[in-house]
């Protein structure tokens, strides 16, 4: 098949695959019928936590067996490890708490990091031109399925109500299989060296271009402070839409909405404003990102996010407000997955981002962990708006961590590191710009 249509197909094939990846989530809507059944909120979250820091770490994995097992292949495996896992959790009526943690959080969630890694390290080898509006498309699909398959199992389909909670994670676990062996079918590498007609890669005089193995990429403090960042502006986002359906409810109960329609609105808010701003996201700052530049757009994403967070505890109880909240906060969670990638690629190398993103990506997974998990804990004693207070704090922390990154050398990356060092780099880099975006 020619290159330029090669090219197009590969995005078809990367919306198909991520917009299964996405049931993650469209965990929330599985929650409250989960609680009816007996589930603490802590419990809820440990589940959706434990997908994520599964799906994280499996990425690493995934990444180091891209070359060896192919993108196809690859894809292929993830997505009938994702579907058995759902299967596995519609089990004992799907509301025993150690079957969906292992069918939802420790199968389901290694399912999506297998594939995950597919279409972001094959889209930026055909698109090496556009990498922020590539990895944008490609991760789209995760943040829109997760509209769609609230939708299903809510309002659209209801599935829940009508069949069963058991029975929609049956459902799911096909549809998921199913989708994503259709989407691997476009997964392919261009040749060797492959390159659009007319471009030609930009390289920063001295630092950056360079193509890092993840062993020299790990050494670097660029590497740690992108991490950082990412592991707080990720984890915040993630303990929003965990709480999304339960703090929301409270709020608005204590502000006399009645507790169907307070429900009802939630759900809206999380199903439609979210998940849709959360996709939305993805596509903006990957155009943004080629425009305005990777590290900057990262900056204003991270610190935006932590003045959101605080605006959004007097937000929780009203419809409006909330919804608005929900959007904003959803939007710029969604650009975490579209620059993290291609500043990877920028800072480390686009070849090899299939092998580094992987690690860069663990950050998610610990953000996933912690934050989700801390939301239910200080839910249980009722003080969600201290943990959106903590998480708002750790975000504008983050966007500092970025703001100090400058393009790494792998001669760098050789050395020992010390504060003194860095600083001095960074220092004689910002009066040697040759005119680079970072």
């Amino acid at each position: 098949m020619p290159a330029p249509t090669r090219r197009w197909t590969v995005v078809v094939g990367a919306i198909l695959i991520q917009l299964c990846l996405g049931a993650i989530y469209a965990w929330s809507v599985f929650t409250p019928t989960l609680k009816d059944s007996g589930w603490s909120k802590v419990e809820t979250q440990i589940v959706f936590s434990v997908g994520l820091g599964t799906f994280a770490l499996i990425m690493v994995f995934a990444g180091r067996r891209l070359k060896a097992y192919g993108p196809r292949r690859l894809a292929v495996l993830g997505g009938i490890t994702l579907g058995l896992g759902y299967a596995l959790a519609g089990l004992d009526g799907g509301t025993n708490f150690w079957i969906v943690l292992l069918g939802v959080g420790l199968i389901g969630g290694a399912g999506i990091g297998l594939a995950y890694v597919v279409p972001i390290a094959v889209g930026m080898r055909w698109f090496p031109d556009r990498k922020g509006m590539i990895t944008g498309v490609a991760v789209a699909g995760f943040g829109f399925g997760a509209l769609g398959w609230v939708k299903i199992a809510g309002e659209w389909g209801n599935l829940i109500d009508d069949l069963g909670i058991d029975v929609t994670f049956f459902i799911y676990g096909a549809a998921f299989a199913a989708l994503v062996l259709v989407g691997s079918r476009w997964m392919l590498m261009p040749s060797e060296g492959w390159l659009p007609a007319g471009f030609v890669p930009q390289v920063v005089k001295g630092k950056g271009g360079e193509d890092f193995s993840p062993k020299e990429m790990l050494r670097t403090p660029q590497f740690h402070l992108i991490s950082l960042t990412f592991a707080v502006s990720a984890g915040a986002g993630l303990m929003a839409i965990g709480l999304m359906k339960l703090w929301p409810v409270e709020a608005l109960v204590d502000n006399g909405v009645g507790a169907d329609d307070a429900d009802a609105i939630a759900g809206t808010a999380m199903a439609v404003f979210f998940s849709l701003a959360n996709g939305i996201g993805r596509l903006a700052w990957g155009a943004l990102s080629d425009r305005l530049g990777r590290k900057r757009s990262v900056v204003v994403m991270a610190a935006s996010q932590g003045v959101l967070l605080f605006a959004f505890i007097p937000m929780a109880g009203s419809e409006w407000l909330l919804y608005l909240g929900a959007a904003l906060i959803g939007f710029n969670f969604g650009g975490n997955f579209s620059l993290f990638p291609a500043l990877t690629a920028d800072e480390f190398g686009n070849t090899s981002v299939g092998q580094n993103y992987p690690w860069v990506f663990l950050a998610y997974g610990a953000g996933g962990i912690v934050f989700p998990i801390l939301g239910g804990w200080l839910g249980d004693t009722g003080n969600f708006p201290m943990a959106f207070t903590i998480c708002a704090v750790a975000c504008l922390v983050g966007a500092v961590a970025t703001a100090v990154v400058f393009p790494p050398s792998k001669a760098e990356a050789s050395k020992p590191f010390t504060v003194h060092g860095f600083v001095q780099n960074a220092h004689v880099f910002d009066h040697d710009r040759v005119g680079a975006r970072s």
